[in-house]
């Protein structure tokens, strides 16, 4: 059966490929392309028979590869830890969805667009289409899960902008800010769903603490992303400038417009924006692209293994993620996806002010069965006297660890070359502990960085010792030479696609940035590899196929 889908895959794309084979293919002659059909003709009046007034026009030839900056929303998506525990992620797995469309004509994005009939302008260029194909060819599978998550969120979004009477498809704006990330956080430090910096959120009225940040709240945070985009659009009369504000401000695009000559189109104050904030429009038109013509591209969406069907509570007292898990049977990694609010497994709940549950169906009645001896369980070890303990400093999700039972404390300084797989090695301590213990986000650390870590008591002295070794010494301690782990095998390479060559202190992250649309995840699925432990100096490792 399998291989007879592949042939019928294989039918239906030469099916397609022949019947665009009859629009234009120019390469982008103008700003904006024009398809064969439209020639001749007289351009719509009506503005819902049209993408926009400037798609029909000829325009300055804007291009700028800025892919690489909305890659990393991908990459933290597939990489967090409620992603990885909901789909359970398998490169082993057969993945059917690899066969779609390639190398698509211009006129063929353009006649898709006109017939989305959105409010938004749907502009379609040289920078769209690099969009485009980012989402339906190079990152698929992040898509995918995209697709399985909207499932869940997007009815939450959707009633919020109607609640607004604003154009539904601004739903789509939360794939560019966080790929669907309730617990994304940039550089910068804008966190949620809707990426909101601490004084926007808090401009907003959400409520954010060290126990509960409401920009990771699906319903709270996407309330007043709409009330934000609302007094956006009053300021400029114009959804791609008010979607550019949202990223990056008024004050820069009011400052783009000054430049400009006081010009009111995006795309004439292109250049004068800031650098991300120029692939912020492109991106949104993309995304909403590959949604919606997800199944023409074969786009299929994979549905979390937690629930997508819910229910909340309404808690007024003090609870502990481990007292629901414990009582009620149910892992606290889905108590997490479903309330990421919750910055340290905690609802800080009172009489004075109740805070909202979100479990599935069936442990919604679980809870109202058992709620006595839910707030009962182990009480005083969570809220001794019925107070909330003092938190400790956090930046994620977890608690972070004042001591850890039956270990003793030591530090390491990281060196230049050293990374997490090295380091959890030397000290015999798994990865996701040391980057539990200091909240290390993406296998990112830098030299300098002192590093907790956690080891046997009667060997503390032994890796107290760690710091002052060589590297030849430290690999020596775990039995492996300092020139490399293992010997490299001589092997062919495949002449068709591009390879890296693994150098000392290498990540699987740090070499997919090195590559524009290419992540650590599609790297390990080339080279059926598990993780950083795989790699090894002078490891020949494929990176893409060659165009």
């Amino acid at each position: 059966m399998k291989t007879q889908y592949k042939i019928l895959l294989l039918l239906l794309i030469t099916l397609f490929g022949g019947a665009y084979s009859g629009y234009s293919q120019n390469a982008y002659p103008t700003l904006f392309a024009q398809p064969d059909s439209l020639i001749g003709q007289t351009e719509p009046t009506n503005a819902t028979d049209r993408i926009c007034d400037t798609t029909y026009t000829t325009g300055p030839d804007i291009d700028d590869n800025v892919n690489s900056i909305f890659a990393d929303q991908l990459d933290s998506l597939t990489s967090s830890w409620q992603i990885r525990e909901a789909y359970k992620l398998d490169s082993t797995d057969v993945d059917f969805s690899e066969w779609f469309p390639r190398n698509l004509p211009d006129s063929v994005y353009i006649q898709r667009l006109m017939q989305a009939e959105q409010v938004v302008d749907l502009s379609y260029n040289k920078i769209v289409r690099k969009y485009i194909i980012m989402y339906t060819e190079r990152r698929r599978n992040q898509v995918e899960v995209m697709l399985g998550l909207s499932s869940y969120y997007f009815p939450i979004f959707e009633e919020a902008l109607d609640r607004y009477n604003l154009p539904l498809e601004l739903k789509y704006l939360s794939i560019i800010e966080s790929a669907l990330n309730p617990v994304a956080r940039s550089r910068a430090g804008a966190n949620g769903l809707w990426q909101f910096m601490y004084g926007t959120g808090k401009n907003l009225k959400l409520e954010i603490t060290s126990f509960v940040d409401e920009r990771r709240d699906p319903v709270k945070s996407t309330d007043a992303a709409a009330r934000y985009l609302k007094q956006l659009y009053s300021i400029y009369g114009n959804w791609q400038l008010a979607i550019a504000a949202y990223n990056c401000g008024p004050g820069n695009v009011n400052r783009a417009i000054r430049r400009s000559g006081g010009k009111q189109n995006y795309w004439d104050i292109y250049y004068r924006l800031p650098r991300e904030t120029r692939g912020y429009v492109p991106a949104f038109i993309a995304a909403l692209y590959a949604f919606e013509f997800s199944k023409e591209h074969n786009l299929q969406p994979r549905l979390p293994g937690i629930s997508l069907t819910t229910d909340t509570i309404m808690v007024n007292r003090y609870l502990h993620f481990d007292q629901i898990a414990a009582t009620l049977n149910i892992k606290k990694d889905e108590i997490r996806a479903l309330n990421p609010m919750y910055r340290r497994d905690v609802i800080p709940a009172n009489k004075t002010k109740s805070y909202p549950l979100v479990l599935s169906q069936e442990k919604t009645m679980d809870f109202i069965d058992l709620d006595t001896a839910v707030f009962a369980y182990q009480r005083e070890k969570f809220f001794p006297n019925n107070t909330l303990k003092k938190p400790t400093e956090s930046s994620g999700g977890y608690f972070t660890p004042v001591d850890v039972k039956g270990k003793a404390k030591v530090y390491y300084k990281v060196k230049p070359g050293d990374n997490v797989g090295f380091i959890s090695a030397w000290f015999r301590v798994r990865a996701s502990d040391l980057r539990y213990w200091n909240n290390i986000h993406r296998n990112l650390i830098r030299a300098g960085q002192k590093l907790v870590v956690y080891v046997p008591e009667k060997q503390k002295a032994k890796y107290a010792k760690v710091n002052k070794m060589s590297f030849a010494q430290k690999q020596a301690m775990i039995g492996k030479t300092s020139s490399s782990s293992k010997k490299v095998k001589a092997k062919t390479l495949d002449s068709n696609y591009v390879y890296y060559k693994v150098k000392k202190g290498d990540t699987l992250w740090e070499i997919s940035q090195k590559y524009a649309g290419i992540s650590s995840n599609e790297i390990m699925r080339l080279n059926k590899l598990k993780n950083d432990h795989s790699l090894y100096i002078g490891q020949q490792l494929k990176i893409k196929r060659k165009m």
